[in-house]
């Protein structure tokens, strides 16, 4: 899974694909994930459809809402961020989902909405090299402790869920305080670590900083985590108040592949297609039905499996206030 926002250098990197009559295009943050999206689904949906869906990427939010302002869309499902999401249904930028096609009621309720419907559920946790860290984290207040755990600490750098709420619980704000955030509280413990602070913007870099170890402790989304131990790295994961989020599908308004785009949300979503993308990433499907599918051991490790402590970022909030928030955010990162 990789993430971004909207910048002009992005907006200019982008690569428009074009779609014929029986292609569709789909649209994700590239990587191992957006792979792992195209085997898990994009396959056996072309293998039964006959129609070609075309990978193109990374998801721009800028690029997105330009499309549909100018009635030329070339996207026809797109990963985005579940905050963003509520908040572009709400500017109109989205289709409806058509529930006569995808099963609604196969879809844990907390991931679907009238225009968006479940990509992926993970969680930000704390990872750590076990190479280049001594001893084990086992808190956010852990993670912003440079004397107990010396080295450079890694965040996600974009204005998002996840990193402000991490500063908080770690200055002692209770879970069910966090909302809504305190701003000033938050900066000022992050003011705390920021000349250790090395900034991820990608989930591969995200990887290479805590393999590599330059940044041996940090908040990282789980799928990176599970994929370094899949390839033998010597990393840990603490799941104590794994910050838990999600992806979604959506269809821009005007796709002109309308219903390729929801027989392909259809095959997306089902127990099947979410089965083999867990699997595959270590993310939790948003299918209620797919864990009897997958492998138990794989299942244990998943990030509804650790939710005694878990706590449920607030997309409605983000939604409402990232804007603002990212003002703010860019502002703080550049002083």
């Amino acid at each position: 899974m990789l993430k971004t926002v909207v910048t002009a250098a992005v907006l200019a990197t982008g690569m428009a694909v074009a779609a014929s009559a029986q292609d569709m295009v789909f649209t994700s943050w590239g990587g191992t994930t957006q792979d792992a999206q195209a085997a898990a689904w994009a396959a056996p949906f072309t293998e039964k459809t006959g129609i070609n869906v075309r990978q193109d990427g990374p998801t721009d939010y800028g690029k997105l809402k330009a499309m549909v302002d100018s009635g030329n869309v070339d996207w026809d499902v797109v990963d985005v961020e579940y905050d963003f999401a509520i908040a572009a249904a709400e500017m109109g930028l989205l289709e409806p989902i058509d529930f006569g096609v995808v099963d609604r009621a196969a879809i844990d309720p907390r991931f679907v909405t009238d225009n968006a419907v479940g990509s992926f559920y993970y969680s930000f946790v704390i990872g750590y090299n076990k190479d280049a860290l001594q001893g084990e984290p086992a808190s956010w207040a852990d993670v912003f402790d440079t004397a107990k755990f010396p080295g450079k600490r890694s965040f996600y750098k974009w204005s998002a869920p996840g990193v402000l709420e991490a500063a908080l619980l770690a200055d002692g704000v209770a879970p069910d305080a966090l909302y809504p955030l305190d701003l000033d509280r938050a900066f000022a413990k992050l003011d705390t670590i920021k000349a250790d602070i090395i900034w991820w913007g990608g989930g591969a870099e995200s990887q290479q900083l805590l393999a590599s170890g330059e940044a041996p402790i940090g908040s990282f989304w789980n799928g990176r985590i599970f994929a370094i131990q899949q390839e033998g790295g010597n990393v840990g994961i603490s799941w104590n108040q794994n910050l838990t989020a999600a992806d979604v599908l959506v269809v821009p308004k005007g796709a002109k592949n309308k219903d390729a785009a929801m027989k392909f949300l259809a095959e997306a979503t089902s127990a099947t297609g979410q089965a083999k993308l867990a699997a595959a990433t270590g993310y939790a499907p948003i299918n209620v039905n797919s864990k009897a599918e997958m492998d138990p051991a794989v299942v244990a490790e998943l990030p509804d499996a650790h939710v005694e402590s878990q706590i449920n970022l607030d997309m409605a909030y983000w939604a409402k206030n990232r804007d603002e928030i990212a003002k703010r955010w860019y502002d703080w990162q550049a002083k």
